[in-house]
């Protein structure tokens, strides 16, 4: 089990970083050079939402062998952004906490020639805010089920992975009939973490690796791996990334030892055989 109790309110900081997957707008010309991206250009990624505070870990250590590549994420559901890339928003990068998304948009000819990988593997956690009553250590993801418990926050099945292994956790335990009709369901992991920091739902399943986060002051408890699928997430480039080197050049540190150790710190497990490249 794990779990942690740490100091500041997550509420404020969720409620600062969430971006609600609006897609930049693009910037002129394909083939940018490093005075280009001193001048406004740049990678623009579309981020999972569990990456929310991972990522921004990931492009500090980036930027200091690229210090003149500049990386703007956007943080959101895994499914939304598929609809948007679908019908070509302006990113460069896609980092997915399902992989088959960026594999259908592959399918469709929109990422660029081998470009698709595997970064991580995600984890969840039955999470409940600081000072809840609800012994999340000892009941687990029966804490479903109390008494005391109105609501509870999953995200979007519909369009979000974790939404989709929570709801399996939830019925590979057999409580799904008991808990339907108290689901209240985020856009976002990182809105179903805002829920149940907030207060606005007692109990909730969310990615560890925002649990893990310095902003978390609740408790959690890790479901185990095999109570729900393999959150396999992948990422990609786009076919109209305004600079392809610098994508692969992030790409190929995401995939590389450093940038796997700070994956794993904060929280995600790694794909079966993946050794970077």
């Amino acid at each position: 089990m794990i779990q942690s109790h740490l100091r500041a309110p997550l509420t404020c900081c969720l409620l600062l970083i969430m971006v609600a997957c609006v897609a930049p707008s693009p910037d002129a010309g394909s083939d940018a050079t490093a005075a280009d991206r001193q001048s406004g250009s740049g990678i623009r990624v579309a981020a999972a939402s569990d990456l929310q505070f991972a990522m921004p870990a990931l492009i500090e250590r980036f930027q200091k062998d690229h210090p003149d590549i500049r990386v703007d994420p956007t943080f959101g559901s895994s499914g939304n952004f598929f609809a948007q890339l679908r019908n070509e928003a302006p990113f460069d990068m896609y980092f997915s906490a399902d992989v088959r998304y960026p594999q259908r948009l592959g399918e469709q000819g929109l990422l660029a020639d081998d470009s698709l990988f595997e970064y991580a593997v995600g984890r969840v956690v039955v999470a409940v805010r600081a000072g809840s009553s609800l012994d999340v250590d000892t009941l687990g993801l029966e804490a479903l089920t109390e008494p005391s418990v109105r609501k509870i926050a999953i995200a979007n099945p519909q369009h979000a992975p974790y939404g989709v292994a929570a709801e399996e956790a939830i019925r590979s335990y057999g409580l799904y009939d008991q808990v339907a009709d108290r689901l209240v369901l985020g856009e976002n992991v990182t809105q179903t973490a805002q829920f149940i920091d907030s207060g606005a739902a007692d109990v909730g399943i969310i990615a560890l690796s925002l649990a893990l986060a310095p902003a978390w002051g609740g408790s959690y408890v890790e479901i185990p791996a095999d109570k729900h699928n393999e959150i396999l997430q992948g990422g990609a480039i786009m076919a109209e990334a305004q600079d392809p080197e610098a994508a692969r050049l992030f790409r190929e540190f995401l995939l590389s030892e450093p940038g796997k150790k700070i994956l794993v710190d904060f929280g995600f497990a790694l794909p079966s055989g993946r050794t970077g490249e």
